[in-house]
């Protein structure tokens, strides 16, 4: 019976490592947290960050009100840093003990595969494709893509047939636009840059006819001079990507993430940041 017994929960530990971000999870000391039964989930990488004494978080740098380094102060700050925050506080009972990487669409995903980073909070969208790679906690943002624009460029999507698009490397962004495209029988050529303030500059210089990533991240650079086409495409929901590997460490930012959605902390950041969900 005791083998029994002990084989039955070496299962039940099995099944909830397994559920990765799926599931919630509290904390503990030791690096352990524990599932909604109160079975103990092992996770050798929150006993490292509690050793540490830092979580260690790739943020964007570039995106006002999500990850943004003010250039007077060189402080980074945003809806997604407060965030890393609250992942902090659960793991290290300690909201301040940060370290932020600055990352973009590019190098967030190696960041995690070479243990750069504990997690990325960075405009990160989850699609199937992704998810075969990295843990995605629950959404905690939706948007849009969009397409940013000058004043006397084109007035809509359908007019920017044969027209240049900038968008981010290895983002979403480009096979949603490629698909609309060849859905609504239009031609596009895309040019990538490594970061939204190229992409801005490109637009401005005339070296492409829109700037294409989520609405909420065009807001930032929005000025007197362009405007944002009224179409919208593909949802693009956010998640805070964890390595694949850790699944101890994705299941307890996945419990952080419902919590804070269920308590209104979320609404509260969203409101903070002049953000809608």
């Amino acid at each position: 019976m005791r083998r029994f017994l002990t084989i039955a929960m070496a299962s039940l530990l099995t099944l909830s490592l397994l559920a990765g971000c799926g599931g919630g999870a509290r904390s503990g000391q030791g690096g352990t947290g524990t599932d909604e039964s109160g079975a103990v989930i092992q996770a050798p990488e929150i006993e490292a960050i509690r050793q540490r004494g830092v979580l260690r978080a790739g943020v964007k740098v570039d995106v006002p009100k999500f990850g943004y380094k003010d250039p007077q102060t060189g402080q980074i700050d945003g809806f997604e840093v407060d965030i890393v925050r609250a992942i902090a506080r659960e793991i290290l009972g300690d909201e301040s003990k940060i370290e932020l990487h600055p990352v973009n669409a590019k190098t967030r995903g190696p960041a995690l595969d070479n243990d750069e980073v504990d997690v990325v909070v960075a405009t990160f969208t989850i699609t199937e494709d992704r998810r075969r790679s990295f843990n995605f906690s629950e959404p905690y943002f939706q948007d849009f893509v969009g397409l940013l624009v000058k004043k006397d460029g084109p007035k809509s999507w359908k007019e920017l047939d044969g027209k240049r698009i900038g968008v981010a490397q290895a983002a979403t962004t480009k096979s949603a636009l490629a698909e609309a495209a060849q859905k609504d029988g239009i031609r596009v050529e895309f040019r990538e840059f490594a970061t939204y303030p190229e992409i801005k500059a490109a637009l401005d210089a005339g070296q492409v006819d829109a700037f294409a990533v989520d609405v909420a991240i065009l807001l930032g650079y929005l000025d007197d001079s362009t405007v944002i086409l009224e179409e919208r495409f593909a949802p693009q929901d956010y998640g805070v990507a964890t390595k694949k590997a850790n699944t101890g460490l994705a299941a307890v930012v996945n419990d952080v993430i419902v919590r804070m959605k269920e308590s209104g902390e979320i609404d509260r950041l969203l409101a903070k940041w002049e953000l809608k969900y």
